[in-house]
């Protein structure tokens, strides 16, 4: 168990350093899919890591999507669309929710403090290697960014437990015999 928690989040951060290189060299992507495919290999929550990858990947592009329309980052080339790197780290952050950052859901504050800081230095490690400007300044984005992350990270972890959950089992009455 505990190799699969270091392997978890050794295949996060290559995940990640892939997902970065990609934003100037597009065939990182392979290596951060290869990261993405070896932890859902890995898991023994397979189908419920999968949904989970899927939620989180499509709330954190629209949450991306939003930032970047409302001015808080930009790309080089002035797209208003998410790139491709950033909705596979979405994916891959969404794989350690469950094992590697699980030891940060409860409490509470813990999720909320280390998304208030790990969140925007991810960010800022991304505007430094992989060309993403900060419009409003280094500062106030990475205020911004620690407040928005300070609850996000909590909700992230929310989701994952209701995700998690086996759905309700409803037993249906046995139809009526009319003799």
């Amino acid at each position: 168990m505990r190799w699969q928690l270091l392997a978890n989040a050794l295949l996060f951060q290559l995940g990640w350093l892939a997902c970065i290189f990609a934003a100037s060299q597009p065939w990182w992507l392979l290596g951060g899919l290869a990261c993405l495919a070896a932890q859902l290999w890995l898991s023994h929550e397979r189908q419920s890591d999968l949904r989970l990858v899927l939620t989180v990947t499509l709330l954190g592009s629209l949450l991306d999507s939003l930032l970047l329309n409302l001015g808080l980052f930009d790309f080089a080339g002035d797209s208003w669309l998410l790139p491709a790197w950033l909705a596979l780290l979405w994916a891959l952050l969404a794989t350690t929710l469950r094992h590697s950052l699980a030891w940060t859901a409860k409490p509470w504050w813990l999720a909320s403090l280390l998304g208030a800081t790990s969140g925007p230095l991810s960010y800022y490690a991304g505007a430094q290697l992989a060309d993403v400007g900060l419009p409003l300044g280094t500062t106030p984005s990475l205020l911004l960014l620690g407040l928005l992350w300070a609850a996000w990270l909590p909700a992230l972890h929310t989701l994952a437990r209701c995700l998690a959950a086996p759905p309700a089992v409803t037993s249906s009455p046995a139809p009526a015999k009319f003799d």
